[in-house]
């Protein structure tokens, strides 16, 4: 009897062999390696090969994740104390020009007498200089540190720098002119710390005169 010749597409065993060891490797074989394919030992070995450099890469990625995640923590941690120790030794200057300030004023004091009806003239007026040159001290030490005080006698008045507390016939000033600052007030850059407290001009008599 005959035999039946078998399917001609049926890979044969070599063939079967080899896409085995293609999937078991995970790549295809090498070329130069397909004749010696059936040795399952230079299969086994290279497979290891391969396993062992995927096995090294992964561990050098996860040892690099780790040192950047470390790094970032770090980061983290030193821009934390860095905003904690703006907020609380930011005005160190501030307060350090300020100090010379304190100074002047606690000398004033000591100069003054207890009785100040017992002062005379001289005294007063040294006492008052005193006090003046301490005032513009102090408005050096704000400009120096940003601090610009307002003090807008005469000029039109603005809302977003002046706070009106009453209206008055102004002697003449047009209307909505500021005639006397009550409080002047302070900007930090265009940022208002206080508005400028005024009085502001009714323009009554400046209508009357026209």
């Amino acid at each position: 009897m005959t035999d039946t010749p078998g399917n001609m597409n049926e890979p044969t065993d070599t063939e079967a062999f080899d896409t085995a060891a293609d999937e078991d490797f995970g790549e295809p074989i090498p070329e130069h390696l397909r004749d010696d394919v059936l040795d399952g030992a230079q299969i086994k070995r290279l497979a290891e090969e391969r396993i062992a450099e995927l096995t090294a890469e992964i561990e050098e990625h996860k040892e690099r994740a780790l040192r950047l995640g470390a790094e970032l923590e770090n980061t983290r941690r030193r821009a934390e104390r860095e905003k904690q120790d703006a907020a609380r030794y930011g005005i160190s200057s501030f307060a350090r020009d300020l100090l010379s300030v304190s100074d002047n004023f606690a000398r004033a004091l000591e100069l003054a007498p207890a009785d100040p009806t017992a002062m005379d003239a001289e005294a007063l007026n040294g006492l008052l200089n005193g006090l003046r040159m301490t005032e513009k001290e102090l408005l050096t030490v704000f400009e120096r540190n940003g601090v610009k005080r307002i003090f807008p006698e005469g000029e039109k008045f603005d809302p977003n720098v002046h706070q009106a507390i009453a209206q008055v016939p102004g002697g003449g000033a047009p209307r909505d002119t500021v005639v006397n600052v009550v409080a002047p007030g302070f900007l930090i850059g265009d940022r208002v710390i206080r508005a400028a407290m005024v009085t502001v001009s009714t323009g009554a008599e400046a209508a009357e005169q026209a």
